[in-house]
Protein backbone atom coordinates (compact mmCIF):
# COMPACT_ATOMS: atom_id res chain seq x y z
CA UNK A 1 0.00 0.00 0.00
CA UNK A 2 3.17 2.16 0.19
CA UNK A 3 3.79 4.31 3.18
CA UNK A 4 3.30 2.28 6.06
CA UNK A 5 0.99 3.30 9.05
CA UNK A 6 1.94 4.51 12.02
CA UNK A 7 0.99 4.95 15.46
CA UNK A 8 -0.79 7.85 16.42
CA UNK A 9 0.11 9.65 19.71
CA UNK A 10 -2.77 10.44 22.38
CA UNK A 11 -3.36 13.68 21.60
CA UNK A 12 -4.68 12.95 17.86
CA UNK A 13 -6.76 10.14 19.51
CA UNK A 14 -8.15 12.98 21.10
CA UNK A 15 -8.63 14.91 18.40
CA UNK A 16 -9.90 12.60 16.11
CA UNK A 17 -12.77 11.63 18.44
CA UNK A 18 -13.79 15.38 18.91
CA UNK A 19 -13.60 15.53 15.29
CA UNK A 20 -15.94 12.94 14.61
CA UNK A 21 -18.38 13.54 17.54
CA UNK A 22 -18.60 17.23 15.22
CA UNK A 23 -19.30 15.42 12.33
CA UNK A 24 -21.63 13.43 14.06
CA UNK A 25 -23.59 16.70 15.16
CA UNK A 26 -23.35 18.18 11.39
CA UNK A 27 -24.68 15.48 9.80
CA UNK A 28 -27.15 13.34 11.97
CA UNK A 29 -26.84 9.83 13.39
CA UNK A 30 -28.77 7.95 10.04
CA UNK A 31 -26.03 9.50 7.55
CA UNK A 32 -22.91 8.77 10.03
CA UNK A 33 -24.31 5.43 10.97
CA UNK A 34 -24.20 4.88 7.26
CA UNK A 35 -21.19 6.83 5.91
CA UNK A 36 -18.55 8.06 8.58
CA UNK A 37 -18.77 5.36 11.39
CA UNK A 38 -16.60 3.37 9.81
CA UNK A 39 -14.13 5.78 9.28
CA UNK A 40 -10.28 5.11 11.22
CA UNK A 41 -7.96 7.03 11.90
CA UNK A 42 -4.19 6.35 10.22
CA UNK A 43 -0.82 7.77 10.46
CA UNK A 44 0.12 11.96 10.66
CA UNK A 45 2.96 12.67 8.59
CA UNK A 46 4.43 16.11 7.24
CA UNK A 47 1.05 17.97 7.45
CA UNK A 48 -1.06 15.03 5.95
CA UNK A 49 -3.14 12.94 7.91
CA UNK A 50 -4.47 9.64 6.39
CA UNK A 51 -8.03 8.45 7.49
CA UNK A 52 -9.49 4.98 6.26
CA UNK A 53 -12.46 3.18 4.80
CA UNK A 54 -13.16 -0.15 3.78
CA UNK A 55 -14.28 0.27 -0.01
CA UNK A 56 -13.40 2.12 -2.93
CA UNK A 57 -17.05 3.05 -2.96
CA UNK A 58 -17.25 5.07 0.60
CA UNK A 59 -13.69 6.67 -0.22
CA UNK A 60 -15.20 7.89 -3.29
CA UNK A 61 -18.69 9.16 -1.24
CA UNK A 62 -17.31 10.75 1.77
CA UNK A 63 -14.08 12.46 -0.52
CA UNK A 64 -17.40 13.96 -2.73
CA UNK A 65 -19.85 14.83 0.11
CA UNK A 66 -17.87 15.37 3.76
CA UNK A 67 -14.34 15.81 2.66
CA UNK A 68 -14.74 19.35 2.72
CA UNK A 69 -15.65 19.23 5.92
CA UNK A 70 -13.02 16.96 7.63
CA UNK A 71 -10.58 19.17 6.53
CA UNK A 72 -11.92 22.05 7.91
CA UNK A 73 -12.83 20.19 11.47
CA UNK A 74 -9.01 18.83 11.57
CA UNK A 75 -7.78 22.41 10.66
CA UNK A 76 -9.87 24.01 13.35
CA UNK A 77 -8.49 21.23 15.75
CA UNK A 78 -5.14 20.83 14.60
CA UNK A 79 -3.29 24.37 12.90
CA UNK A 80 -0.58 21.33 11.66
CA UNK A 81 -3.21 19.14 9.88
CA UNK A 82 -2.60 20.69 6.08
CA UNK A 83 -4.61 18.08 4.43
CA UNK A 84 -6.82 15.12 5.06
CA UNK A 85 -6.35 11.71 2.67
CA UNK A 86 -9.15 9.20 2.90
CA UNK A 87 -7.79 6.30 1.89
CA UNK A 88 -8.85 2.12 0.98
CA UNK A 89 -7.61 -0.42 4.20
CA UNK A 90 -9.92 -3.55 3.02
CA UNK A 91 -8.60 -4.73 6.49
CA UNK A 92 -10.96 -2.86 7.91
CA UNK A 93 -13.72 -5.11 9.60
CA UNK A 94 -16.90 -4.56 9.05
CA UNK A 95 -18.25 -6.11 11.86
CA UNK A 96 -18.24 -4.52 15.20
CA UNK A 97 -15.49 -5.58 17.56
CA UNK A 98 -15.49 -7.80 20.88
CA UNK A 99 -17.37 -5.66 23.40
CA UNK A 100 -19.37 -3.52 20.83
CA UNK A 101 -22.89 -3.08 21.30
CA UNK A 102 -24.95 -5.76 18.94
CA UNK A 103 -26.85 -4.29 16.18
CA UNK A 104 -29.56 -6.60 16.97
CA UNK A 105 -32.10 -4.67 17.97
CA UNK A 106 -32.07 -2.33 15.03
CA UNK A 107 -32.29 -5.63 13.35
CA UNK A 108 -35.19 -6.56 14.76
CA UNK A 109 -37.21 -2.99 14.12
CA UNK A 110 -36.09 -3.78 10.40
CA UNK A 111 -37.34 -7.41 10.23
CA UNK A 112 -40.63 -6.35 11.88
CA UNK A 113 -41.40 -4.61 8.73
CA UNK A 114 -41.70 -7.91 6.69
CA UNK A 115 -43.83 -10.52 7.29
CA UNK A 116 -42.22 -13.42 10.01
CA UNK A 117 -42.53 -16.29 7.23
CA UNK A 118 -41.00 -14.02 4.61
CA UNK A 119 -37.63 -13.19 6.21
CA UNK A 120 -34.30 -15.43 4.96
CA UNK A 121 -32.59 -17.30 7.62
CA UNK A 122 -30.00 -18.03 5.67
CA UNK A 123 -26.60 -16.19 5.94
CA UNK A 124 -24.76 -15.05 2.97
CA UNK A 125 -21.97 -17.20 1.83
CA UNK A 126 -18.87 -16.49 3.94
CA UNK A 127 -18.34 -16.66 7.49
CA UNK A 128 -20.21 -14.10 9.74
CA UNK A 129 -22.34 -13.62 6.42
CA UNK A 130 -19.72 -11.93 3.59
CA UNK A 131 -20.20 -9.71 0.90
CA UNK A 132 -23.40 -9.72 -0.73
CA UNK A 133 -22.49 -10.94 -4.66
CA UNK A 134 -24.78 -9.05 -7.54
CA UNK A 135 -26.03 -12.39 -8.79
CA UNK A 136 -27.17 -13.27 -5.06
CA UNK A 137 -29.73 -10.21 -5.66
CA UNK A 138 -30.27 -10.69 -9.04
CA UNK A 139 -33.66 -11.32 -10.87
CA UNK A 140 -33.77 -14.07 -13.24
CA UNK A 141 -34.90 -11.97 -16.26
CA UNK A 142 -37.28 -14.02 -18.53
CA UNK A 143 -36.45 -14.07 -22.08
CA UNK A 144 -39.86 -14.49 -23.29
CA UNK A 145 -40.01 -10.87 -22.16
CA UNK A 146 -38.45 -8.75 -25.11
CA UNK A 147 -39.11 -5.89 -26.88
CA UNK A 148 -39.59 -7.91 -29.89
CA UNK A 149 -42.66 -9.88 -28.81
CA UNK A 150 -44.47 -6.62 -27.03
CA UNK A 151 -47.17 -5.73 -28.64
CA UNK A 152 -47.21 -1.74 -29.14
CA UNK A 153 -51.26 -0.19 -28.65
CA UNK A 154 -52.91 2.98 -27.94
CA UNK A 155 -52.67 2.25 -24.55
CA UNK A 156 -49.15 1.61 -23.49
CA UNK A 157 -47.44 3.23 -26.54
CA UNK A 158 -45.66 6.01 -24.56
CA UNK A 159 -44.10 3.49 -21.90
CA UNK A 160 -43.17 1.34 -24.59
CA UNK A 161 -41.48 4.11 -26.64
CA UNK A 162 -40.00 5.50 -22.77
CA UNK A 163 -38.47 1.84 -22.14
CA UNK A 164 -36.88 1.53 -25.72
CA UNK A 165 -35.26 5.04 -25.07
CA UNK A 166 -33.69 4.36 -22.03
CA UNK A 167 -32.67 0.52 -22.96
CA UNK A 168 -30.58 2.62 -26.01
CA UNK A 169 -29.46 5.72 -24.60
CA UNK A 170 -26.29 5.95 -24.23
CA UNK A 171 -26.78 9.12 -21.30
CA UNK A 172 -29.79 9.11 -18.81
CA UNK A 173 -32.77 10.63 -21.16
CA UNK A 174 -34.17 10.56 -17.45
CA UNK A 175 -34.44 9.72 -14.02
CA UNK A 176 -36.27 7.80 -12.85
CA UNK A 177 -37.97 6.31 -15.32
CA UNK A 178 -41.61 5.56 -13.84
CA UNK A 179 -43.50 2.68 -15.23
CA UNK A 180 -47.42 2.31 -13.71
CA UNK A 181 -50.39 0.62 -14.33
CA UNK A 182 -52.67 -2.44 -13.28
CA UNK A 183 -52.21 -6.07 -13.25
CA UNK A 184 -51.16 -8.22 -16.12
CA UNK A 185 -50.88 -5.02 -18.33
CA UNK A 186 -46.77 -5.32 -19.44
CA UNK A 187 -44.93 -3.11 -16.68
CA UNK A 188 -42.75 -6.38 -15.88
CA UNK A 189 -42.69 -7.40 -19.62
CA UNK A 190 -41.23 -3.62 -19.94
CA UNK A 191 -38.85 -3.91 -17.61
CA UNK A 192 -37.17 -7.12 -18.50
CA UNK A 193 -36.72 -5.79 -21.90
CA UNK A 194 -35.18 -3.03 -21.11
CA UNK A 195 -32.70 -5.49 -19.05
CA UNK A 196 -32.22 -7.79 -21.73
CA UNK A 197 -31.68 -5.30 -24.16
CA UNK A 198 -28.99 -3.20 -22.23
CA UNK A 199 -27.24 -6.60 -21.37
CA UNK A 200 -26.84 -7.82 -24.82
CA UNK A 201 -26.01 -4.45 -26.53
CA UNK A 202 -23.49 -3.49 -23.50
CA UNK A 203 -22.17 -6.81 -21.66
CA UNK A 204 -20.12 -4.52 -19.08
CA UNK A 205 -22.91 -2.12 -17.82
CA UNK A 206 -23.75 -4.12 -14.65
CA UNK A 207 -27.98 -4.22 -14.30
CA UNK A 208 -29.51 -4.90 -11.06
CA UNK A 209 -33.03 -5.98 -12.02
CA UNK A 210 -35.07 -6.88 -8.98
CA UNK A 211 -38.74 -6.87 -6.99
CA UNK A 212 -39.08 -4.40 -4.25
CA UNK A 213 -39.76 -7.32 -1.82
CA UNK A 214 -36.33 -8.51 -2.93
CA UNK A 215 -34.38 -5.87 -2.09
CA UNK A 216 -36.58 -5.20 1.34
CA UNK A 217 -34.97 -8.83 2.24
CA UNK A 218 -31.67 -8.28 1.33
CA UNK A 219 -31.64 -4.74 3.23
CA UNK A 220 -32.77 -7.51 6.32
CA UNK A 221 -30.08 -9.76 5.80
CA UNK A 222 -27.65 -7.05 5.81
CA UNK A 223 -28.33 -5.43 9.19
CA UNK A 224 -28.60 -9.39 10.70
CA UNK A 225 -25.14 -10.33 9.21
CA UNK A 226 -23.30 -7.01 10.18
CA UNK A 227 -23.10 -6.42 6.29
CA UNK A 228 -24.67 -3.07 5.63
CA UNK A 229 -21.68 -1.64 4.20
CA UNK A 230 -21.14 -4.28 1.54
CA UNK A 231 -25.13 -3.91 0.90
CA UNK A 232 -24.67 -0.22 0.35
CA UNK A 233 -21.74 -0.41 -2.27
CA UNK A 234 -23.28 -3.56 -3.99
CA UNK A 235 -26.62 -1.28 -4.72
CA UNK A 236 -25.19 1.73 -5.20
CA UNK A 237 -22.05 1.14 -7.36
CA UNK A 238 -24.30 -0.73 -10.24
CA UNK A 239 -24.86 1.17 -13.78
CA UNK A 240 -29.00 0.23 -14.08
CA UNK A 241 -31.05 -0.23 -11.09
CA UNK A 242 -34.40 -1.69 -11.79
CA UNK A 243 -37.02 -2.15 -8.57
CA UNK A 244 -40.62 -3.69 -9.82
CA UNK A 245 -43.66 -2.86 -7.39
CA UNK A 246 -42.18 -0.54 -5.45
CA UNK A 247 -45.61 -0.38 -3.68
CA UNK A 248 -44.15 -3.22 -1.63
CA UNK A 249 -42.35 -1.09 0.62
CA UNK A 250 -45.26 1.45 1.39
CA UNK A 251 -45.48 1.36 5.23
CA UNK A 252 -42.09 -0.32 5.96
CA UNK A 253 -40.10 3.27 6.90
CA UNK A 254 -36.90 2.18 7.37
CA UNK A 255 -36.81 0.18 4.08
CA UNK A 256 -37.90 3.50 2.50
CA UNK A 257 -35.07 5.36 3.49
CA UNK A 258 -32.43 2.74 2.75
CA UNK A 259 -33.91 3.22 -0.67
CA UNK A 260 -34.60 6.93 -0.58
CA UNK A 261 -30.26 7.13 -0.28
CA UNK A 262 -29.76 4.56 -3.39
CA UNK A 263 -31.67 6.36 -5.39
CA UNK A 264 -30.00 9.73 -4.53
CA UNK A 265 -26.46 8.36 -4.16
CA UNK A 266 -27.54 6.63 -7.94
CA UNK A 267 -28.84 9.87 -9.73
CA UNK A 268 -25.57 11.85 -8.00
CA UNK A 269 -23.01 9.31 -9.91
CA UNK A 270 -25.69 9.97 -13.00
CA UNK A 271 -26.76 6.11 -13.06
CA UNK A 272 -30.24 5.03 -14.49
CA UNK A 273 -33.22 4.35 -12.04
CA UNK A 274 -36.16 2.33 -13.46
CA UNK A 275 -38.95 1.78 -10.71
CA UNK A 276 -42.46 -0.23 -11.87
CA UNK A 277 -45.75 0.06 -8.95
CA UNK A 278 -49.55 -0.70 -9.87
CA UNK A 279 -50.24 3.23 -9.18
CA UNK A 280 -48.53 7.01 -9.90
CA UNK A 281 -45.98 8.16 -7.33
CA UNK A 282 -48.50 10.60 -5.93
CA UNK A 283 -51.51 7.76 -5.53
CA UNK A 284 -48.77 5.71 -3.52
CA UNK A 285 -50.40 5.21 -0.30
CA UNK A 286 -47.55 4.70 2.63
CA UNK A 287 -44.73 5.94 0.43
CA UNK A 288 -42.90 8.86 2.43
CA UNK A 289 -43.90 12.60 0.90
CA UNK A 290 -39.46 12.98 0.02
CA UNK A 291 -39.75 9.71 -2.20
CA UNK A 292 -42.62 10.28 -3.71
CA UNK A 293 -41.00 13.39 -4.84
CA UNK A 294 -38.19 11.75 -6.29
CA UNK A 295 -39.91 9.31 -7.77
CA UNK A 296 -41.80 11.99 -9.66
CA UNK A 297 -39.42 14.02 -10.74
CA UNK A 298 -38.11 11.77 -13.43
CA UNK A 299 -40.35 10.35 -16.80
CA UNK A 300 -44.20 8.87 -15.02
CA UNK A 301 -45.56 6.71 -18.25
CA UNK A 302 -48.93 4.94 -17.33
CA UNK A 303 -50.06 1.57 -19.26
CA UNK A 304 -54.10 2.19 -19.74
CA UNK A 305 -56.26 -1.26 -20.00
CA UNK A 306 -56.42 -2.61 -23.22
CA UNK A 307 -58.36 -1.66 -25.69
CA UNK A 308 -59.95 -4.56 -28.22
CA UNK A 309 -57.36 -4.04 -31.10
CA UNK A 310 -54.31 -4.49 -28.76
CA UNK A 311 -55.98 -7.56 -27.05
CA UNK A 312 -56.16 -9.45 -30.67
CA UNK A 313 -52.81 -8.46 -31.34
CA UNK A 314 -51.56 -10.13 -28.69
CA UNK A 315 -53.61 -13.15 -28.88
CA UNK A 316 -52.28 -12.96 -32.74
CA UNK A 317 -48.23 -12.80 -31.11
CA UNK A 318 -49.27 -15.07 -28.36
CA UNK A 319 -50.67 -18.05 -31.01
CA UNK A 320 -47.74 -17.85 -33.46
CA UNK A 321 -44.90 -18.26 -30.88
CA UNK A 322 -47.45 -21.25 -29.42
CA UNK A 323 -47.62 -22.48 -33.32
CA UNK A 324 -51.15 -22.95 -32.98
CA UNK A 325 -53.45 -22.15 -35.16
CA UNK A 326 -57.12 -20.50 -33.87
CA UNK A 327 -59.75 -19.52 -36.06
CA UNK A 328 -59.86 -15.60 -36.52
CA UNK A 329 -63.81 -15.78 -34.82
CA UNK A 330 -62.14 -17.35 -32.00
CA UNK A 331 -59.90 -14.88 -31.36
CA UNK A 332 -62.23 -12.26 -31.99
CA UNK A 333 -64.53 -13.86 -29.78
CA UNK A 334 -61.65 -13.90 -26.94
CA UNK A 335 -60.63 -10.26 -27.49
CA UNK A 336 -64.33 -8.67 -27.06
CA UNK A 337 -65.37 -11.18 -24.11
CA UNK A 338 -61.52 -11.10 -21.93
CA UNK A 339 -61.13 -7.54 -21.08
CA UNK A 340 -59.51 -7.61 -17.90
CA UNK A 341 -55.54 -7.66 -18.76
CA UNK A 342 -53.54 -9.32 -21.06
CA UNK A 343 -52.26 -11.82 -18.43
CA UNK A 344 -56.05 -13.23 -18.39
CA UNK A 345 -56.14 -13.06 -21.95
CA UNK A 346 -52.94 -14.99 -22.37
CA UNK A 347 -54.45 -17.90 -19.71
CA UNK A 348 -57.32 -18.15 -21.99
CA UNK A 349 -55.21 -18.99 -24.96
CA UNK A 350 -53.18 -21.63 -23.18
CA UNK A 351 -56.26 -23.04 -21.83
CA UNK A 352 -58.09 -23.67 -25.07
CA UNK A 353 -54.85 -24.54 -26.95
CA UNK A 354 -53.93 -27.38 -24.49
CA UNK A 355 -57.63 -28.51 -24.21
CA UNK A 356 -57.50 -28.68 -27.80
CA UNK A 357 -54.38 -31.08 -28.09
CA UNK A 358 -55.33 -33.22 -24.88
CA UNK A 359 -58.64 -34.35 -26.45
CA UNK A 360 -57.87 -34.28 -29.93
CA UNK A 361 -60.19 -31.84 -31.46
CA UNK A 362 -60.45 -28.63 -33.04
CA UNK A 363 -61.06 -25.21 -31.27
CA UNK A 364 -64.47 -23.74 -32.53
CA UNK A 365 -66.15 -21.06 -30.56
CA UNK A 366 -68.46 -23.85 -29.32
CA UNK A 367 -65.11 -25.46 -27.52
CA UNK A 368 -63.90 -22.10 -26.21
CA UNK A 369 -67.30 -20.96 -25.16
CA UNK A 370 -67.31 -24.88 -22.90
CA UNK A 371 -63.47 -24.83 -21.71
CA UNK A 372 -63.67 -21.42 -20.77
CA UNK A 373 -67.24 -21.39 -19.11
CA UNK A 374 -65.81 -20.08 -15.48
CA UNK A 375 -63.79 -17.27 -16.91
CA UNK A 376 -66.55 -15.67 -19.52
CA UNK A 377 -69.23 -15.90 -16.59
CA UNK A 378 -66.76 -13.87 -14.59
CA UNK A 379 -66.59 -11.17 -17.42
CA UNK A 380 -70.37 -11.47 -18.09
CA UNK A 381 -72.60 -8.34 -17.77
CA UNK A 382 -76.33 -7.58 -18.70
CA UNK A 383 -76.12 -6.50 -22.05
CA UNK A 384 -78.57 -3.38 -23.27
CA UNK A 385 -79.85 -2.40 -26.78
CA UNK A 386 -77.53 0.27 -26.82
CA UNK A 387 -74.28 -2.06 -26.66
CA UNK A 388 -76.17 -4.25 -29.02
CA UNK A 389 -76.03 -1.29 -31.23
CA UNK A 390 -72.69 -0.32 -30.77
CA UNK A 391 -71.19 -3.70 -31.23
CA UNK A 392 -72.82 -4.23 -34.11
CA UNK A 393 -72.49 -1.48 -36.20
CA UNK A 394 -68.57 -1.61 -35.28
CA UNK A 395 -68.67 -5.36 -36.86
CA UNK A 396 -70.41 -3.98 -39.72
CA UNK A 397 -68.11 -0.49 -39.99
CA UNK A 398 -70.83 1.12 -39.95
CA UNK A 399 -71.73 4.73 -38.66
CA UNK A 400 -73.59 3.66 -35.05
CA UNK A 401 -76.35 6.91 -35.84
CA UNK A 402 -77.19 4.49 -38.70
CA UNK A 403 -78.99 2.90 -36.14
CA UNK A 404 -81.60 5.31 -35.65
CA UNK A 405 -81.37 6.70 -39.43
CA UNK A 406 -84.46 6.15 -42.17
CA UNK A 407 -81.42 5.09 -44.57
CA UNK A 408 -82.68 1.91 -46.20
CA UNK A 409 -79.43 0.61 -48.58
CA UNK A 410 -78.90 -2.61 -47.91
CA UNK A 411 -75.09 -1.92 -46.55
CA UNK A 412 -76.81 -0.45 -43.34
CA UNK A 413 -80.33 -1.82 -43.00
CA UNK A 414 -78.83 -5.85 -42.77
CA UNK A 415 -76.88 -4.48 -39.94
CA UNK A 416 -79.70 -2.80 -38.14
CA UNK A 417 -81.87 -5.76 -38.67
CA UNK A 418 -79.20 -7.34 -37.44
CA UNK A 419 -79.46 -5.79 -33.82
CA UNK A 420 -83.34 -5.77 -34.16
CA UNK A 421 -83.02 -9.74 -33.96
CA UNK A 422 -80.14 -9.82 -31.31
CA UNK A 423 -81.96 -7.26 -28.83
CA UNK A 424 -84.87 -9.48 -29.08
CA UNK A 425 -82.77 -12.46 -28.74
CA UNK A 426 -80.54 -11.09 -25.90
CA UNK A 427 -82.95 -8.51 -23.78
CA UNK A 428 -86.49 -8.65 -22.26
CA UNK A 429 -87.50 -5.81 -23.98
CA UNK A 430 -91.03 -6.17 -25.99
CA UNK A 431 -91.29 -5.68 -29.34
CA UNK A 432 -92.33 -1.67 -29.07
CA UNK A 433 -89.57 -1.27 -26.88
CA UNK A 434 -87.13 -2.23 -29.05
CA UNK A 435 -88.78 -0.51 -31.98
CA UNK A 436 -88.21 3.02 -30.32
CA UNK A 437 -84.93 2.13 -29.50
CA UNK A 438 -84.14 1.78 -33.31
CA UNK A 439 -84.89 5.42 -34.36
CA UNK A 440 -89.21 5.20 -33.38
CA UNK A 441 -89.87 2.24 -35.83
CA UNK A 442 -92.73 -0.22 -35.42
CA UNK A 443 -92.99 -3.12 -33.85
CA UNK A 444 -93.98 -4.66 -37.38
CA UNK A 445 -90.76 -3.79 -38.18
CA UNK A 446 -88.59 -5.19 -35.75
CA UNK A 447 -90.80 -8.79 -35.99
CA UNK A 448 -90.06 -8.30 -39.73
CA UNK A 449 -86.54 -7.77 -39.17
CA UNK A 450 -86.12 -10.88 -37.17
CA UNK A 451 -87.64 -13.08 -39.62
CA UNK A 452 -85.52 -12.18 -42.55
CA UNK A 453 -82.34 -13.08 -39.84
CA UNK A 454 -83.31 -16.36 -39.02
CA UNK A 455 -84.01 -16.68 -42.92
CA UNK A 456 -80.55 -15.76 -43.96
CA UNK A 457 -78.92 -17.78 -40.95
CA UNK A 458 -80.12 -21.02 -42.97
CA UNK A 459 -79.23 -20.07 -46.40
CA UNK A 460 -75.89 -17.96 -45.54
CA UNK A 461 -73.07 -19.81 -43.58
CA UNK A 462 -70.99 -17.16 -43.80
CA UNK A 463 -73.64 -14.46 -42.48
CA UNK A 464 -74.78 -17.16 -39.47
CA UNK A 465 -71.17 -17.19 -38.18
CA UNK A 466 -71.67 -13.45 -37.92
CA UNK A 467 -74.55 -13.34 -36.21
CA UNK A 468 -73.44 -15.85 -34.14
CA UNK A 469 -70.03 -14.15 -33.29
CA UNK A 470 -71.90 -11.35 -32.27
CA UNK A 471 -74.33 -13.10 -29.98
CA UNK A 472 -71.37 -15.06 -28.18
CA UNK A 473 -69.50 -11.77 -27.48
CA UNK A 474 -72.91 -9.80 -26.21
CA UNK A 475 -74.97 -12.68 -24.26
CA UNK A 476 -75.41 -12.95 -20.32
Amino acid sequence: MGEQWGQTDGSLAEQWTRVRAKLRSDVGDAAFNSWLKPLTMGDFNAGRLRVAVPTRFMRDWIDQNYGARLNELWADENENVKSVEIIVEPSQTLIQPAGAPPQQPLAQRIESEAAPHDAEGVAPSGAGGGEIGIEDVRAIIDQRFKFGNFVVGRSNELAHAAARRVAEAKSVPFNPLFLYGGVGLGKTHLMHAIAWHITEREPRRRVLYMSAEKFMYQFIRALRYRTIMDFKEQFRSVDVLMIDDIQFIAGKDSTQEEFFHTFNALVDQNRQIIVSADKSPSDLEGMEERLKSRLGCGLVADIHPTDYELRLGVLQAKAEQMGAEIPDKVMEFLSHKITSNVRELEGALNRIVAHATLVDRPVTLETTQDVLHDLLRANDRRVTIEEIQKRVAEHFNIRLADMHSARRARAVARPRQVAMYLAKQLTSRSLPEIGRKFGGRDHTTVMHAVRKVEELRSTDSGFNEDVELLRRMLEI
